[in-house]
């Protein structure tokens, strides 16, 4: 019973650590840049939301398999394979989840005013101390917005982690993983339990949003 929730928060926190880092990266550079290739990159980053998560599990298959380019160069490198271990479910959830972190954070550096960027310029501050001290505090909101939306994001993921990750448990046997087999093998009791789990979990995401947004 304990095992998939576990697994499931390991898995959360680190793809949200993960896309917590990109997010900010991207989000920044896509604000405060203009490259060629934008829009492309921009609409990469945003697919996972409107693409069947079996659909990005398959992709991932072919890219991360013992024959696919990165995972044949990993696998050549270390002679490990990525497919069907909790690393290869953590790239899954990274990939669902980061579109809501780029456009939390994006949504959020767009709305800080150039003024107070400008006057932090004007009193000496440098590229960095501006982003540090002025940028990121003033972004904090969507920022936190966009971990809750991340980890549970990450916390409800089922079709591309069942894609390139399986259904072992201890292993990578994650909730909603756990909800759906224990439900194919009538173990109501299990099922129920581990929906309860997700349905707080999310629930006091979003209601923590909703107050920090008020506060």
């Amino acid at each position: 019973m304990w095992s998939p929730i576990f697994i499931s928060l390991k898995i959360s926190i680190t793809a949200t650590t993960i896309v917590l880092i990109l997010g900010i990266i991207f989000a920044f550079i896509s604000v405060n840049k203009d490259f060629i290739g934008k829009n492309i990159f921009e609409t990469l980053l945003t697919m996972p939301l409107v693409i069947p998560p079996s659909i990005t599990g398959y992709v991932l298959l072919v890219v991360l398999g013992k024959h696919g380019f990165i995972g044949k160069l990993i696998y050549e490198i270390t002679g490990k394979r990525i497919i069907f271990t909790w690393g290869a479910a953590v790239i899954a959830a990274v990939i669902v989840s980061l579109p809501l972190m780029y456009q939390s954070i994006k949504a959020t550096l767009l709305s800080v005013k150039k003024g107070y960027i400008e006057g932090a310029q004007m009193l000496g501050a440098t590229k960095k101390q501006r982003f540090l001290y002025v940028i990121l505090p003033l972004s904090l909101r969507g920022i936190i917005a966009g971990i809750v939306l991340s980890f549970c994001r990450a916390m409800g993921e089922f079709g591309a982690t069942l894609m390139v990750a399986g259904n072992m448990p201890g292993k990578t046997q994650t909730i909603p993983l756990a909800v759906y087999f224990a439900v194919e093998a009538g173990d109501w009791k299990k099922a129920n339990i581990l929906l309860g789990v997700v349905v707080i979990s999310s629930f006091l995401g979003i209601y923590l949003i909703d107050k920090f947004n008020k506060k």
